[in-house]
């Protein structure tokens, strides 16, 4: 991920306060929790489906574990009926 500035020096100086990290460091584990709520809802019914199919589980088991996964994410998304999920996954 190429490195980008960030607004959070409140944070970074609080990581390296805090933790053993080096300021570089904490940016870069700042940047990477920031990406990974920025990740869209349809990104992450993708992401998950595709790791849970990896680990074995069936459809009914998948689309299930992701809409109860789905109101924990940062930004609670809108309820999705499974043909939403489905629609996203396969187009």
């Amino acid at each position: 991920m190429p490195e980008r500035q960030t607004s959070h020096e409140d944070l970074v100086d609080h990581l390296v306060r805090t933790t053993p990290l080096h300021r570089g460091e904490a940016v870069r584990v700042i940047q990477d929790v920031l990406a990974y709520f920025d990740e869209t809802t349809e990104l992450f019914v993708r992401r998950r489906h595709r790791e849970l199919q990896a680990r074995g589980l069936v459809n009914a088991v998948i689309f299930e574990r992701i809409t109860e996964e789905l109101p924990y994410r940062a930004v609670t998304p809108p309820e999705l009926s499974l043909r939403q999920l489905r629609r996203i996954v396969y187009g």
